[in-house]
């Protein structure tokens, strides 16, 4: 049994993000989106969400690369004194796992970004990490422990082949979502052409997915600005919303019987 699940991620980061999210959603075959509660357009996404009720949306956890949601003050290990959440995920990544702090704060950070998503009033659809960062052992454990009091939530397994040198971090992470009884999709299209899904690479890849669950994700937006030039350089993410709303995608997902899922809409 094949189910597939068409994923946007950054929902809020910019009016080009949201506008893209919505238009591939009513116009195209994107079924889902991962939503930075922290993020510049927030609000502004939730409230096209509400506008979409098919429209499956998930929380997008953010602990670096963009703005925290807590002030300095209450998050001094996780943030600097401009509320900006760590941008080398190396340094982090080795910063997180060795400080106590830096764990209180990452505990408090993900805990009010739950809650964030909570305030909004729409259904959690799943949970992952801006960076894919829940593959860092701390944040995983985290995000589980404190999704227990939100439904414990589906969650991303960033799982593409060939993994590489991933492979023993997302065999941990998938070894970890099954102990805790969360479910997960079982692979994803988009690593290794981050920012670059042209239509073409969506149909080639649909016709050899396997039984199961396969996420593919994008990052669309309806065009680019330097802002989001900067966050994500060289991203073509006005060529991931021409995918999303390609009728060759369309028609591909058509002929194989499937229709984007999302993730609470999982048999």
């Amino acid at each position: 049994m094949k189910q597939v699940i068409f994923t946007a991620d950054d929902f809020g980061l910019a009016p080009e993000v949201n506008e893209a999210v919505e238009l591939a959603h009513s116009k195209g075959v994107l079924s889902a989106a991962s939503l930075m509660v922290g993020a510049p357009e927030a609000a502004d996404a939730v409230a096209r969400a509400k506008r979409l009720p098919a429209l499956r949306v998930g929380l997008h956890v953010t602990v670096a690369d963009g703005k925290a949601l807590l002030p300095h003050a209450q998050i001094p290990a996780l943030s600097d004194a401009d509320g900006n959440l760590p941008s080398n995920l190396a340094r982090a990544g080795v910063h997180w796992f060795f400080s106590g702090r830096a764990k209180r704060d990452l505990a408090a950070e993900i805990c009010a970004q739950f809650e964030a998503f909570r305030a909004t009033g729409l259904p959690l659809d799943h949970v992952n990490a801006h960076n894919h960062m829940h593959l860092h052992p701390t944040v995983l454990g985290l995000i589980i422990a404190v999704g227990r009091d939100f439904g414990a939530p589906p969650m991303r397994l960033p799982w593409e082949s060939p993994a590489g040198l991933l492979t023993p971090w997302l065999a941990i992470l998938r070894a970890r979502l099954r102990a805790a009884g969360i479910r997960h999709n079982d692979t994803i299209v988009g690593m290794s052409a981050t920012g670059h899904l042209t239509a073409d690479k969506v149909c080639a890849a649909l016709v050899q997915i396997k039984d199961g669950v396969t996420e593919f994700y994008f990052h669309p937006a309806s065009r680019s600005t330097p802002t989001l030039e900067a966050q994500a350089p060289g991203y073509d993410r006005q060529g991931e919303l021409n995918a999303l709303l390609s009728p060759m995608v369309a028609a591909t997902l058509a002929e194989m019987g499937l229709k984007p899922l999302g993730f609470r809409d999982l048999r």
